[in-house]
């Protein structure tokens, strides 16, 4: 406990909690943003290296769970029908999170916050684009190598997988899964990725598992309020949430 409190007090620990719950909750309803409403939030309360480490875990047992929901058979046909996605943004991720080491709190925010604003403007505004089938393959390498190069860096690679989702036209169930699916592997490479780079060492280790029990609780709750809501307006809802979120990133690392 002491070594906890070392890296955070407890009331900033508490407000930790509560950003994780949120997180978690918005992960169960919508099936993405956990790692960046945690990136955004917890580095609005300690210092961000400390902040990747924190969303590392959390991310990577509730995508595992979220992809899992419906079973192995229907989780096995995601992984192959998205195989060059995976692999793609596998190996990029890799690579930009040993980037983590040398780049500056400043540029890593805004890194992150621009390819954020960027993706849910266009979905904000409206705009849907549309893939046929023979573009899938190519449009698979290039999304994943962005979203890859995010996910290294922020540990966050919904927005550009969520757009690239929704241009295909996947069916709402089967973009659920084939997101957790997909950022399940990318969560477990950002795990390894970040044990390397040294984020994710036995001083963050603490503050990574407290961050569980609450973002566990908050999409236990995500889960349950899924099917009471009207789910397109509050992806809406969610995506103006991502937008600010994107924007305040920006703002701290112009302002530093």
């Amino acid at each position: 406990m002491d070594a906890l409190f070392a890296l955070a007090p407890p009331n900033i620990l508490l407000a930790c909690f509560a950003v994780a719950f949120f997180a978690g909750v918005v992960k169960g309803m919508v099936g993405f943003a956990l790692p960046l409403i945690l990136i955004s939030g917890l580095s609005s309360l300690v210092e961000p290296k400390l902040a990747l480490a924190g969303l590392i875990l959390p991310t990577v047992l509730l995508n595992l769970w979220q992809g899992f929901r419906q079973g192995i058979g229907p989780a096995l046909h995601s992984l192959k029908s998205f195989r060059i996605f995976i692999i793609v943004g596998g190996v990029m991720l890799a690579i930009s999170a040993q980037m983590v080491r040398v780049i500056s709190p400043g540029a890593m925010f805004i890194l992150i916050g621009v390819p954020v604003t960027f993706f849910t403007a266009l979905q904000l505004l409206g705009w849907r684009p549309h893939l046929r089938p023979d573009q899938k393959p190519l449009a698979e390498g290039i999304v994943g190598a962005i979203a890859g190069a995010m996910g290294g860096f922020s540990g966050t690679w919904g927005p550009p997988t969520v757009l690239f989702l929704t241009a295909l036209d996947t069916p709402k169930l089967d973009q659920v899964r084939i997101q957790g699916v997909l950022y399940a592997l990318g969560s477990l490479v950002l795990l390894v990725a970040h044990i390397g780079s040294g984020v994710l060492r036995s001083e963050t280790m603490p503050f990574a598992f407290v961050m569980l029990p609450t973002a566990i609780l908050g999409m236990a709750l995500g889960l349950q309020l899924q099917d009471r809501i009207d789910q397109r307006a509050f992806q809406r809802a969610t995506l103006v949430v991502l937008f600010l979120a994107g924007l305040n990133l920006i703002r701290k690392g112009l302002m530093g």
